[in-house]
């Protein structure tokens, strides 16, 4: 009875050892329910970094080029848009002049305010004159709501209403932007898109005898016309927030801008795609 017991408890604790190393062995090869690993890939996609940070920088790397370069970051009241570019050609506040912070704000990581332009005697005009510029780029800030209105252009007259006018960028009445010069005839560009949502805009128009009229909107290129290379010949002021549309395509009632604007700047070369495009990504 005593080597019967002994040999059930030998039985009893090999059975014990067996099933604890099918225990072990099965612990080590048995799928978690914990953790799991993945690779992701993504083929199309890239990472870059922007050329320029602030609005600055980016049109700063251009003012070599530049005819004059406005922040229009002045204090509410100011009579004289700063010339940055290195030339000194301020511009002159016409009308009433008032500074906002917005939020947001164009180019949110330069310090300073917006400009807003009453749409009924706002605009800011260059203190020096023009000999037919024929290459080109003018480049603006803007936000509105309301359809109309000059944001840049090219007139015979420092203030007032001009006679001659063109190399001018307005909103119609649609809320569309066009780009438009005169040479005997009326030739325009005009954006398919509406900008009159609120929200901040970025448009650069460039001309040139070697690629004529380009419009871009927000770093992309939206219309342009190579067979329009020349522009009207005589002698003017660069105006911005308003000068004489009547008889343009789409032109308004109003020639006032109203809305607000940031860095307005004219160079006297056809800024590139690529450069426009930095410009626009530094204000984002």
């Amino acid at each position: 009875m005593i080597l019967r017991h002994l040999r059930d408890g030998r039985v009893v604790a090999l059975l014990l050892v067996v099933a604890l190393a099918v225990v072990v062995l099965l612990n080590q090869f048995a799928p978690t329910r914990s953790a799991y690993s993945a690779t992701v890939r993504n083929d199309t996609n890239t990472a870059a970094t922007a050329p320029y940070f602030t609005c600055t920088g980016a049109v700063g790397a251009d003012t070599a080029n530049a005819l004059f370069a406005y922040r229009l970051t002045e204090s509410t009241n100011a009579k004289t848009a700063t010339d940055w570019s290195g030339r000194g050609v301020n511009g002159t506040y016409q009308g009433a002049m008032t500074a906002v912070m917005p939020d947001p704000n164009a180019c949110p990581r330069d310090t300073g305010s917006a400009y807003v332009l009453n749409g009924s005697t706002s605009y800011v005009s260059t203190s020096r004159s023009y000999a037919n510029p024929t290459t080109f780029s003018e480049e603006v800030w803007f936000k509105t709501t309301v359809a109309g209105g000059q944001l840049i252009g090219f007139g015979s007259s420092q203030t007032g209403g001009s006679g001659q006018h063109d190399r001018k960028l307005y909103l119609n009445t649609s809320g569309q932007l066009v780009f438009g010069t005169y040479n005997g005839t009326t030739q325009v560009v005009t954006s398919p898109k509406v900008y009159t949502d609120g929200t901040w805009h970025h448009v650069v128009t460039t001309m040139s005898p070697t690629n004529g009229m380009r419009l871009y909107v927000d770093g992309t290129l939206v219309a342009s016309n190579a067979t329009y290379k020349t522009p009207e010949s005589y002698t003017g002021w660069f105006r911005i927030g308003y000068d004489t549309i009547g008889g343009w395509p789409g032109s308004p009632a109003n020639a006032y801008f109203t809305g607000s604007m940031r860095y307005a700047a004219v160079y006297g070369t056809e800024l590139s795609a690529t450069q426009v495009a930095a410009h626009a990504a530094a204000g984002r």
